[in-house]
């Protein structure tokens, strides 16, 4: 066999492989959540006598040994917040895992596609982006939800401290009657507020995981109100419609800038798409185009500056209010 296709189906099986270990830890948290509870709470013994380590647990070990290095990388603290605030149950080291199998995935299909190397690097990157694309596009579409909700949520605090129950009841009363994921933060405040934290850090820590401008006004209002007193359920009922105008502006601004934004997703994707279909089609002649330096060079300057004109594209349609 050519050693070339051994080492290109090798580095597959490899990515493969680390893609789906990557995969099975996310949805395994069980063993993960016990084993850092008993690092505070010891337990008694009541089976038989612990056994050899079994190689799942050898596994974790390594694993988290893993995790405990990355740990101590400047980025791995900014990697976690954000997978927290993306609602994706992975450590740092096994999105980096599965990082780097996309990577390699993403070479090996643009050259079986290609057959040639130099189109097939630029699909490394790629495989690069296409993860923390993906956690870009859950963190957006968890706050476009968490900001469809808030006003409801809001209207809902309002009307139960109107009615005298306090505002740690009334966050409580948003995490049983309403819908994930503001059910989930505001639960997760009344669990801190309970475990011994202020709500004034408790409330800053739900801005700080989501990021939405109208939250972080409703927190100041309730911080504010918290210092020096007044009448909180005004104060939200006013913060609800406010927001509710900003909404309804924003939606407008949308529809009217559709046409721009799927023009541009168009033009933009043409150019790749028509290059992938010609050397599916005919790929001896696309493949004259990098028999010489000038075709290369006439190669990346084109996708160079198409994926320019998409990026200023989506700058000049998205208006922030």
């Amino acid at each position: 066999m050519n050693p070339a296709a051994l080492g290109i189906a090798f580095m597959g099986m490899l990515s493969v492989m680390i893609c789906f270990l990557g995969l099975a830890r996310a949805f395994s948290g069980n063993d993960k959540i016990t084993s850092r509870l008993d690092r505070y709470a010891t337990r008694t013994a009541t089976g038989p006598p612990p056994s050899a380590p079994s190689p799942d647990s050898s596994r974790r070990k390594l694993a988290d040994e893993i995790d405990r290095r990355l740990s101590k990388r400047s980025g791995s603290a900014d990697l976690a917040q954000e997978l927290a605030r993306a609602d994706l149950k992975l450590t740092p080291a096994e999105f980096w895992a599965i990082n780097g199998s996309a990577v390699i995935l993403a070479i090996l299909l643009g050259f079986i596609i290609f057959r040639v190397i130099l189109v097939a690097l630029p699909f490394g990157i790629l495989g690069y982006i296409a993860p923390r694309w993906y956690l870009g596009w859950r963190q957006t579409r968890r706050r476009t939800a968490f900001a469809a909700q808030l006003p409801d949520a809001i209207t809902l605090l309002a009307n139960s401290i109107r009615s005298g129950s306090s505002l740690p009841q009334s966050m409580e009363l948003i995490s049983r009657e309403s819908q994930p994921p503001i059910a989930e933060e505001f639960g997760r405040v009344i669990r801190e507020i309970g475990l011994g934290l202020a709500i004034e850090p408790a409330l800053n820590n739900m801005a700080r995981r989501i990021r939405n401008d109208d939250l972080d006004l409703m927190v100041t209002a309730i911080l504010v109100q918290h210092e020096v007193g007044g009448n909180l359920a005004q104060i939200l009922e006013i913060i609800g419609f406010t927001i509710r105008e900003r909404i309804r502006i924003k939606g407008e601004i949308n529809v009217l800038t559709a046409q721009q934004k799927g023009a541009g997703y168009l033009v933009g994707s043409m150019p790749l798409i028509v290059t992938v279909i010609l050397f599916l089609i005919n790929p001896v002649y696309m493949s004259e185009l990098f028999n010489s330096v000038v075709g290369e060079a006439l190669f990346c300057t084109s996708f160079g500056l198409v994926g320019t004109a998409f990026l200023l594209i989506r700058k000049i349609v998205n208006i922030e209010l």
